[in-house]
C-alpha cells in the first residue's frame, strides 16, 4: 500500500464533501520520528474561498475523523492550519502484517502502459567506454522498476552499425584478409583495431581512397562489403553482450535493433515528410526547418534529412525509428536513455515526428537525459592519452580494488568466497555509484567513496543486508508469516517500520521523472534507521514475544532492501 497516497485520498475525498476543489491542495510530508504524516493545502483553500485557515482544517479534521477507523490515526490541527496524522501502532503493525505477506512488499500491479526503453546505444566502431555508463545503468534500474509496477517493456539497444566511420574499418578487415594476417586476433581489440585504420585513413591516400569506396559498397549492399560488415558488427556484439552480463544488465542481442535496421525505410520516411509539407531543398539538401532553432544571422536553422549527395543523417534514422515504435511497435511511451549533450536533437527529432504525424497525441516520446562523469579534476573521465577508458577496464579496476578491501577485512574465508564477493562488490558499486547521483548533473568518478563502506554506497548496503541476516540466522525464530508478530513500543521501532510502509511511494517516485537516485536515498535511509534501531533496541536477548516482533521486523527490513537493490540490478550477498 502507498500509505502517502491512501492518505492523500482521504484527505481529498473530504475536501470534496466540504465543496472545496482538491485539486493539488494536498501534500503529506512524512514525520517518521514520531509516525507522523502532514497534510498541507489547507490555507490555500481557505485563500481560495476566503475562510479562517484553521477553521477550516478543524473542519476538516473532524470529517476525516468521522470518516475513518479511529484506531487508524489521531489527528492534531498545527499552526496556522496543517493537520498532523499520528499513525497508531495498531495501525502500523498491521500494514506491516500486510507487507510481510505480500510477496511484492506492497507494490501493487495496476500499471499497464507499453513502454520501450532506449539506453546503451554504444557506436560498434570501438568498444564500450565510461561514457555508456550511466545511460546502460540508469535505463537498465527504470526498466526494472516499470517491469515491477506491472508495465509492458520493450527494451531496445539502438547500435551505431552504420555510416562512414566504417569505410575505414570495412577497408582496414579487407587490407588484413588480403595479407592472410591474423583477423580474429586483431578484432579481439576493437579500440586498437579503430585507432590503426583511422591512423591508416589520416596517412596513406590509397587507404583512404578505398575506405570512401567502401562507405559506398556499404550503402548499395555489396555482398562481399555485407560479409567483412556482418563479421566486424558480430565481434563488436560480442564485446557488448560480454560487458553486460558482467554488469549483471538485463540487455540481450535480441534486444539490439541497430541503426542498419531503419536503411531500407529511409525514403520513405523522406516521403512522407514531403507529403506533409515539411521538406524544403536547400543547396541540393532536403530540409525541415524548425521555427525555434535559429542560426547566428538570425534566419531558421534547417535540420538536415537528406544530404545533397543522397546520403541520411542519423536524425533521418532516428524518424525512422521513431514511426516504427509508435506505427509499429504501437507503443504508450518511448523513452530516450541518452546523454543531455544530445537535448537539442532530441528537440528537433520529436517536433518533425509529431508534425510529420510519426506520434500520435496520446503517445509520449520522451528525452531522459543525463550528465556526463567526470575526473577529480572536474573534468571528463579519459585516460591519460586523452581516450575514453573502456568500461570492461573500468570493471576490472572496481573488482581488483573490491578484492583488496574483502581480503583485508575477511582473510579467513575461501579464496573462492572471496573472489565472488569482490566480483559483486566491485559491480555492484559502480553501478550504485552512478545510480544514486541526480541523473541530470554531472558526477566525480571517484573510486574511494564508491567503494567505502561507509556512506551511501553500494557495500553500505549489502553489508547491512548481510548483517540483518545473519541475526535471523541466529535468532531462532520461526518465519511464519501467518500471525501478526509486529508489536511496535519503541519510537525506534516506530521510525523502522513507517520507513518499510514507504517501500512502495519510494519505487512509484522513480518513474514520475526517471530518477534511481530516489530509491537508492530511501534504501540508504531505511539502512540507517535500521542501524540506529538495531543499537537502541536488543533483539535476540530480548524476551521472546519483543524477540519475534523485533526479528521480523529485521526480515522485512531485509526483505526491502534485497528487493531495492534487485531493482536497481545489484545482487546481494548471504554473508560478507
Amino acid at each position: 500500500m502507498n500509505l502517502k497516497l491512501f492518505l492523500e485520498r482521504q484527505t481529498s475525498k473530504c475536501l470534496s464533501e466540504l465543496g472545496l476543489d482538491n485539486s493539488a491542495l494536498v501534500k503529506q510530508s512524512s514525520r517518521p520520528e514520531h509516525g507522523q504524516y502532514q497534510a498541507n493545502g489547507v490555507m490555500g483553500a481557505a485563500k481560495k474561498t476566503g475562510q479562517n485557515p484553521r477553521q477550516l482544517a478543524s473542519d476538516l479534521a473532524s470529517l476525516l475523523q468521522e470518516k475513518n477507523d479511529p484506531n487508524n490515526f489521531e489527528l492534531e490541527v498545527a499552526g496556522p492550519g496543517f493537520i498532523n496524522f499520528t499513525l497508531s501502532g495498531e495501525f502500523l503493525s498491521k500494514t506491516l502484517h500486510d507487507l510481510e505477506k505480500d510477496p511484492r512488499l506492497g507494490v501493487s500491479l495496476d500499471k499497464k502502459r507499453k513502454i520501450l526503453a532506449d539506453y546503451s546505444s554504444p557506436n560498434l566502431a570501438k568498444e564500450m567506454h565510461i561514457g555508456h555508463l550511466r545511460s546502460t545503468t540508469i535505463g537498465d534500474a527504470c526498466s526494472r522498476i516499470l517491469e515491477f509496477l506491472g508495465h509492458e517493456v520493450v527494451r531496445v539497444n539502438h547500435v551505431g552499425d552504420w555510416g562512414s566511420q566504417f569505410g575505414s574499418l570495412l577497408a582496414y578487415m579487407d587490407k588484413l584478409s588480403e595479407a592472410e594476417s591474423n583477423l580474429g586476433s586483431e578484432l579481439k581489440d576493437l579500440e586498437l583495431f579503430y585507432k590503426k585504420a583511422t591512423e591508416l585513413f589520416k596517412e596513406d591516400e590509397n587507404f583512404a581512397k578505398s575506405a570512401r569506396e567502401y562507405v559506398v559498397k556499404l550503402q548499395s549492399e555489396d555482398p562481399q562489403c555485407m560479409k567483412l560488415w556482418s563479421q566486424f558488427i558480430a565481434e563488436s556484439l560480442d564485446h557488448c553482450q560480454n560487458v553486460y552480463e558482467r554488469l549483471g544488465v538485463a540487455l540481450k542481442k535480441e534486444n539490439t535493433v541497430a541503426e542498419s535496421f531503419y536503411n531500407n525505410q529511409l525514403n520513405a520516411v523522406i516521403t512522407d515528410l514531403e507529403s506533409a509539407g515539411l521538406i524544403t531543398l536547400s543547396d541540393g539538401a532536403k530540409c525541415v526547418f524548425l521555427d525555434a532553432g535559429k542560426g547566428r544571422d538570425g534566419e531558421p536553422t534547417p535540420a538536415i534529412v537528406q544530404k545533397s549527395d543522397g546520403g541520411f543523417p542519423y536524425i533521418a534514422t532516428d524518424l525512422a525509428a521513431t514511426k516504427y515504435r509508435s506505427k509499429a511497435l504501437q507503443v504508450d511511451d518511448a523513452l530516450y536513455f541518452v546523454d543531455a549533450r544530445q537535448a537539442l536533437h532530441f528537440k528537433d527529432l520529436f517536433k518533425i515526428a509529431k508534425r510529420a504525424g510519426f506520434i500520435d497525441g496520446n503517445q509520449n516520446f520522451v528525452h531522459i537525459a543525463n550528465g556526463i562523469i567526470l575526473n577529480k579534476e572536474g573534468k571528463p573521465y579519459k585516460t591519460r592519452e586523452g581516450g575514453a577508458v573502456k568500461l570492461a577496464e573500468v570493471i576490472d579496476e572496481s573488482i581488483s580494488r573490491a578484492k583488496l578491501i574483502v581480503s583485508e577485512k575477511a582473510s579467513e574465508m575461501p579464496d573462492e568466497e572471496q573472489k565472488r564477493i569482490s566480483e559483486l562488490v566491485g559491480i555492484g558499486s559502480i553501478k550504485y555509484a552512478e545510480l544514486s547521483k541526480n541523473r541530470t548533473t554531472d558526477y566525480v568518478f571517484d573510486w574511494d567513496q564508491m567503494l567505502s563502506f561507509d556512506g551511501n554506497t553500494a557495500p553500505y548496503l549489502m553489508y547491512a543486508y548481510t548483517r540483518i541476516r545473519g541475526i535471523i540466522n541466529n535468532s531462532g525464530v520461526p518465519s511464519d508469516k501467518n500471525k501478526n508478530r509486529f508489536n511496535l513500543t519503541d519510537r525506534s521501532e516506530v521510525k523502522l517500520a513507517l520507513k518499510l510502509v514507504q517501500f512502495t511511494e519510494s519505487v512509484e517516485a522513480v518513474v514520475e521523472d526517471y530518477n534511481p537516485n530516489l530509491l537508492c536515498n530511501y534504501l540508504f535511509e531505511l539502512a540507517q534507521i535500521f542501524m540506529a534501531f538495531y543499537e537502541h533496541c536488543p533483539v535476540n536477548s530480548s524476551e521472546q514475544a519483543t524477540k519475534e516482533s523485533r526479528i521480523h521486523l529485521c526480515d522485512l527490513t531485509g526483505r526491502v532492501l534485497k528487493k531495492g537493490l534487485e531493482l536497481l540490478g545489484i545482487e546481494v550477498l548471504e554473508r560478507m
